[in-house]
């Protein structure tokens, strides 16, 4: 399984942009849909965003949707997510995780399916 780093975290005003990176431990995430959740104080985990492993697909929770863009870089080893026109409410632990392709379609894809996950990054927003 791929052991997953975050990166990117900090502390932004309301309106700023941050972009979290994630790298994995094995040589490549080409094989791999990979996917970023969060959880804020309190709550449960949510999802933000996904990308297919070709990616050539995403997928967004409405809640970011139009802000947010997830990619991977060209030789498939780090995945981002580009957050903009951030807002008090984004303030998160962001996790980044990964899911084989062999072990589930994209189009059939869960959170349960994600089986490899970072430790996360504090993103917090102020008002």
């Amino acid at each position: 399984q791929a052991q997953l780093v975050e990166s990117g975290g900090g502390l932004v005003q309301a309106g700023g942009s941050l972009r979290l990176s994630c790298t994995a431990s094995i040589r490549t995430l080409r094989y791999y849909h990979m996917g970023w959740f969060r959880q804020a104080p309190g709550k449960e985990r949510d999802f933000v965003a996904a990308i297919s492993w070709t990616g050539g697909s995403t997928k967004y929770a409405d809640s970011v949707k139009g802000r947010f863009t997830i990619s991977k870089d060209s030789a498939k080893v780090t995945t981002y997510l580009h957050m903009n026109s951030l807002k008090p409410e984004d303030t998160a632990v962001y996790y980044c995780a990964a899911c084989a392709a062999s072990q589930a379609t994209w189009a059939d894809l869960r959170e349960a399916d994600f089986h490899s996950w970072g430790q996360g990054t504090q993103v917090t927003v102020s008002s």
